[in-house]
């Protein structure tokens, strides 16, 4: 079974219903193409910009909904890291 890991940059809350779709979304993905898909939410606040080490071990990032986020510049270098470095992207 292929093993794919996401990487969800936002401020996870659990009161957010859509960041909790976020997470079956990924879930019924993974099971719709027979691959586990394992993710992690990245706190903005988290991202330090030109600190390519905490979003380099993904093999995909997806900007979560439900701002504002603590850290705006943490938001912005994720995408910018997905940019600069080909990295399968996703904004909501």
């Amino acid at each position: 079974m292929e093993r794919v890991r996401i990487g969800i940059i936002g401020d996870y809350d659990a009161e957010h219903a859509d960041h909790r779709a976020t997470n079956a979304a990924l879930e019924e993905a993974g099971r719709g193409l027979g691959a586990r898909v394992d993710y992690e939410w990245v706190a903005t606040d988290s991202v330090a910009p030109d600190d390519a080490v905490r979003l380099a071990g993904f093999d995909g990032l997806w900007m979560a909904p439900g701002g504002p986020y603590r850290s705006l510049d943490g938001a912005l270098w994720g995408i910018r890291f997905a940019r600069e470095r080909g990295v399968p992207f996703v904004g909501t």
